[in-house]
């Protein structure tokens, strides 16, 4: 619910970056389902449907996805795999868990903006002395969400030792 407006959510709630900012922590059999969504030179192509059809999914079977969490990892320029956080496996779908310690930070703007943060992730990683490998990016709200909220925060994490 929109505490502020006292009204339910029309689509993402707001977006606490505290939590995510400059912070390591450890995931343990963390639960998510897979889909896949079709890029343009890394531009996302469907998005909105793919996450749409998870959502179906997600709700049909009586899970929750949790955090609103939504992780994207591209895999080439033609395709995006999106992992999504649920409570419990959805039947039908690619389940996995996830394990290990991991680092993020939350970076603010335009979308256009993604490969600087990256690269600011990357070396920021690198002077507190964190290696870094495989690598996350939380895009927390859609854009017409961001857009009413007047902030457009998106977290990268990745994996670490």
């Amino acid at each position: 619910m929109n505490i502020a407006a006292g009204k339910p959510f029309e689509c993402c709630p707001p977006f606490d970056p505290a939590p995510w900012n400059d912070k390591a922590f450890e995931w343990k059999d963390k639960q998510f389902v897979k889909g896949t969504v079709r890029t343009l030179f890394y531009m996302p192509i469907g998005f909105g449907n793919e996450m749409r059809r998870l959502d179906k999914k997600v709700s049909g079977s009586g899970a929750t996805i949790q955090e609103n969490l939504c992780l994207s990892d591209r895999t080439s320029k033609w395709n995006m795999n999106v992992y999504l956080a649920v409570d419990k496996p959805i039947e039908g779908e690619e389940n996995l868990l996830m394990n290990g310690n991991f680092y993020s930070r939350v970076y603010e703007g335009p979308f256009s903006n993604a490969g600087k943060w990256h690269k600011d992730f990357i070396e920021t990683s690198t002077l507190k002395g964190i290696k870094t490998g495989k690598t996350y990016m939380w895009y927390t709200t859609c854009p017409k969400c961001a857009k009413k909220y007047g902030k457009n925060y998106i977290v990268i994490l990745a994996e670490t030792d």
